[in-house]
Parts: structure tokens; C-alpha cells; sequence
């Protein structure tokens, strides 16, 4: 991965980290930037993490948020940073974030960036995980009005209004349009697995070939043997631990094997839903070089048209649509951490 720190676009100082398909992340990356200006302070690897739940309401429909930091929040103490998680389409969000696989070491993200120094929330959209139902298929809009009420409790118990987002899968669409409806409430935004048309992508293609079973319901069957199958259906099922899977089933089938149908129907029959035109913060997009749901060209297109100069497109080698679960899943956590603690750019 190469760096390039080019002229001045929209007034705004560009930092483009170009794609790699072999090489790992670079070293030319600077490895300290998490101790730069305004970055959050990195913790101690063994500090011990804090953690506590909350609920939103939407419209009566209760929805669970998960918050993990090293040490209790302090009254009059400076706020940390906040790191706000957005789950995809199968899976819930603290087997997708906060996941243990038994003698396999670090699998959540949420830890990981806690350490770092990063107030870290997360939440279950409605319909999933421990979150209540509306009854409906939980697309990409109905994810966004979730996004939304969780702001005051997020402010509420911050006293921030703006965070970071990270998102990945359909999560990185709810992310987006978040980010375009409420660009007063993203900082920096990370497009983890992003799907912007999906024209040539693989596994969108199997989507659109079931849209008609798609729109007949809003609950869809996802039981062990479908978990299994996000691992495998790129065709490079050695990017991922057998045991994450097996992890991910144990802690996902207490909710039952359905879930629902909205975001994989968004992506097989109403691509494009983020206008990147309209996100106007600063954009880190990730994929893996294996990803069916996206093709290079499908996520450049995208990249190529956000307005912030402050913008780094990054291909993760040896890994498939599920980074955060994969093998090299630091490389993952390496990107996320530099983007997230990039100095602020001087106005000119």
C-alpha cells in the first residue's frame, strides 16, 4: 500500500493511501500517528475495559446499544473520542464486534480500539440481536432512523455530538446514508466491505437472482449452515479461523434462526443508495481482495466522486468479504487505527 500526499482538492490538504493486491499494508504509513494531535490516547494493551448497555427508542421500538472503554466515564473528565460501530445484514452486532473465539485471541474490534484510546459504541438494529422489532424488514432507511435515535443517548452520556463511524457490509451503507443525512454527526467515516452499485460483483448477483423471495417477506432464514457460508462463498474459505464461525453460530442462534430481509433486498434491488456526492466527511474505504460483494471498479467509481479530499482507498491482500473476522484482521485494525488518528490538515 503506497502513500500520496498530493496537492490541494476542495481546499482540503488529500492524503490518498493507494490500493495493494499483494503486498500487506506498507510500512510507509507512519506508525506513530496515534500519539498525534487531536488523536486519541492510546491505553494500555492490558488496561482493563469498561463496559455498560443502553437503550434508544424509536417510535416505541426499544434498541439495544452496546459502549466499551477503558475505565469508567468520570464526571468533569475530558470526553474520548467516540467510535461508532455499525453492524451488517446477518449477524447482530457484539458477535460482529465483540466477538470471543476460545483460544484464538483477539477477535473484538471494540477492545482492540478501546485500547486505543476511543470511547467505543455499537448497537443492534431493529429486528436483530437484542433489540426489539418493529416488524419491519429493517432496510437501509429503517437502519438510518436507527442511527438517529441513538444520538442522544450517545450525547446524553458523552456530551459529544460528533463521532467516527466505522461500518461494514450493508452496516457500511447504513453508515453512509447516515453520514449524508447527518453530516453534523460524522467526523470520519470507514466503508468496511462497501457495495456502491454492486454491478459485477458476485454475490449480489446471487441477491438479485432471489428477489422475488426477498420481497415476499421481511424475515429471511439464517441459520448455522448460512454463517458458515459467508466464510466460504468467495471461494477462500482459508481467510478465516473454522472456529469463527462456530463462534459467531453460538452466540447468534439464542435469537433464532431469521432475520431480516431489508438490506439484502436493498442490495439486490435498489442500488445505488448512497449519493457520495453527498458525504462529506472524510472517507477511508476498505475491501478485500477477495470480496464478492464489490468489484474494485464498483468502489472506486464511489471514491472518485466524494467531495472531502481527506480520503484513502485501501485493498486488504489475503482476505475475503469479512476482514474484521479474518486471519489478517490486523491489517484491518491497522488501517482503521491511522485513518482514525490522521493530524488534522491546515486550512490554506
Amino acid at each position: 500500500m503506497g502513500s500520496d500526499l498530493e496537492g490541494h482538492d476542495n481546499g482540503v490538504a488529500r492524503r490518498t493511501v493507494l490500493m495493494t493486491a499483494g503486498a500487506g499494508i506498507g510500512a510507509s504509513l507512519v506508525t506513530n500517528l496515534a500519539q498525534a494531535e487531536g488523536a486519541a490516547p492510546a491505553a494500555a494493551a492490558g488496561a482493563e475495559i469498561w463496559s455498560q448497555e443502553y437503550w434508544a427508542d424509536k417510535g416505541g421500538v426499544k434498541l439495544n446499544l452496546w459502549r466499551k472503554r477503558v475505565g469508567a466515564p468520570k464526571p468533569g473528565e475530558k470526553p474520548l473520542p467516540i467510535l461508532f460501530l455499525v453492524h451488517g445484514s446477518s449477524n447482530s452486532t457484539r458477535s460482529s464486534y465483540d466477538l470471543t473465539v476460545p483460544g484464538k485471541g483477539e477477535y473484538s474490534l471494540m477492545n482492540v480500539m478501546a485500547r486505543e484510546g476511543y470511547d467505543v459504541w455499537t448497537m443492534d438494529h431493529d429486528g436483530y440481536g437484542y433489540s426489539g422489532s418493529s416488524g419491519n424488514s429493517s432496510d437501509i432507511a429503517s437502519g438510518v432512523e436507527d442511527l438517529k435515535a441513538a444520538m442522544p443517548v450517545v450525547q446524553k452520556e458523552t456530551g459529544l455530538t460528533k463521532m467516527h463511524m466505522y461500518g461494514t457490509s450493508s452496516g457500511g451503507i447504513r453508515a453512509a446514508a447516515f453520514a449524508q443525512a447527518k453530516p453534523e454527526h460524522v467526523d470520519r467515516l470507514i466503508l468496511s466491505a462497501f457495495t456502491y452499485k454492486g454491478d459485477g460483483a458476485a454475490e449480489i448477483a446471487r441477491r438479485r437472482a432471489r428477489i422475488d423471495e426477498l420481497r415476499a417477506s421481511t424475515r429471511r432464514k439464517r441459520d448455522a449452515a448460512m454463517i458458515r457460508s459467508i466464510f466460504t462463498r468467495d471461494g477462500h474459505a482459508g481467510t478465516t479461523d473454522p472456529a469463527v464461525p462456530e463462534a459467531i453460530i453460538a452466540a447468534e442462534m439464542k435469537f433464532g434462526d431469521q432475520i431480516p430481509t431489508g438490506t439484502y433486498l436493498d442490495m439486490a434491488a435498489n442500488l445505488p443508495i448512497v449519493d457520495p456526492k453527498k458525504v462529506l466527511s472524510p472517507v477511508l474505504m476498505l475491501r478485500g481482495i477477495w470480496d464478492g460483494n464489490s468489484t474494485n471498479e464498483d468502489l472506486l467509481d464511489f471514491y472518485t466522486q466524494l467531495p472531502n479530499g481527506d480520503r484513502q482507498f485501501i485493498i486488504l491482500p489475503n482476505t475475503a468479504h469479512s476482514p474484521g473476522y479474518g486471519k489478517n484482521r490486523h491489517l484491518l485494525w491497522y488501517a482503521i487505527k491511522n485513518f482514525l488518528a490522521a493530524p488534522a490538515t491546515e486550512a490554506v
